[in-house]
């Protein structure tokens, strides 16, 4: 079965998921999304994620190298924010798959779980 998506846009995709794969990662970006759009400042993620700075520093280089994060300084604070573009190009890449060509997954079931 051909594939509509460009192999620029699975190496995009593929970088993404590999960086949300991590734990921390992963649990930073819940943190992020519950905190949309306002974001959170990096020492409040380090508190709640309770690691260390420089641990933190690498989490969140490593999710900002693939755009699935922004930053943007206040003062002596960083803010942190989810890209949510990034986030949708990813969620419509597995809907595209999934629920659309080969309805693997109904689409009311993936509704059902956003509500």
């Amino acid at each position: 079965m051909e594939s509509n998506h460009d192999p620029e846009q699975i190496a995009r995709c593929a970088d993404r998921f590999a960086a949300i794969g991590a734990e921390s990662r992963l649990r930073i970006m819940q943190m992020l999304l519950s905190a949309h759009p306002e974001g959170v400042v990096a020492g409040e993620i380090q508190e709640e994620l309770g690691i260390s700075a420089s641990n933190l520093s690498h989490h969140l280089d490593k999710l900002k190298n693939e755009q699935l994060v922004r930053v943007r300084r206040e003062g002596t604070y960083l803010r942190y924010t989810a890209n949510t573009e990034a986030l949708q190009e990813l969620l419509s890449f597995l809907y595209a798959e999934c629920c659309t060509r080969n309805k693997a997954i109904q689409p009311a079931a993936i509704i059902k779980v956003c509500k």
